[in-house]
């Protein structure tokens, strides 16, 4: 298995966390779903040991996810001006990143980004082409209970103007060599080395993992 920069401990409570989830969708007597359930306890209890959380806000947030245990998808948008990209400023970690964030159900991948892209910059954009599909857990980032996957697109501004969202606290253009500190789980160096290759060769496939 690819070396992914993240904890063993972690990954551990991330499987166990995943086959309980499943496997209490699945279960068909109480006897299964007990064993479903302390699954469930252990996982909270292998971060908890681990981390300031309790127990019972690890479980909250495992509850929360009901269903067949499938990866979430983060959409970003990649927006070039004058050879600068645009970045926000998140106000959870106050560090900067490509302006996008979780998929919803019922979206269109590009509709996403164009959301998102409004909600936390202020402007209207129209995605261009894909850039590439990342295993997001997958590099240097911080603690995440769940699988993710990231779309990134390439898109071109077409309105508005720069306005901080409910989740951002400032927004501006940047060079690609002087960058300000980036929130890596977010958007990392891999990401905008692979906008910077797309904007000098358009004719290049999107990167995936």
């Amino acid at each position: 298995m690819p070396k992914t920069g993240t904890p063993r401990w972690l990954e551990w409570a991330r499987q166990i966390q995943s086959l309980s989830q499943t496997g209490l969708t699945y279960a068909s007597t109480d006897y299964e779903t007990q064993r479903y359930q302390r699954l469930m306890e252990i996982a909270a209890e292998i971060v908890q040991s681990h981390t300031a959380l309790t127990k019972e806000a690890v479980l909250e947030n495992f509850l929360a996810q009901p269903g067949y245990a499938t990866v979430k998808v983060d959409v970003r948008g990649a927006v070039i001006r004058d050879g600068k990209i645009l970045l926000v400023r998140e106000r959870s970690d106050r560090r900067w990143c490509m302006p996008g964030g979780w998929a919803d159900v019922g979206e269109l991948p590009s509709a996403v980004v164009i959301r998102e892209v409004r909600e936390e910059s202020g402007f209207e954009v129209l995605p261009q082409r894909v850039v590439g599909v990342y295993d997001a857990n997958r590099g240097p980032a911080p603690l995440e209970f769940f699988h993710a996957y990231k779309i990134v697109f390439l898109c071109e501004i077409i309105g508005g103007a720069a306005r901080p969202g409910d989740e951002t606290m400032a927004v501006d253009f940047f060079t690609f060599n002087d960058l300000p500190p980036l929130s890596s789980l977010r958007t990392n160096e891999q990401h905008l080395a692979e906008v910077q290759a797309h904007l000098q060769d358009t004719n290049r496939p999107a990167a995936f993992d």
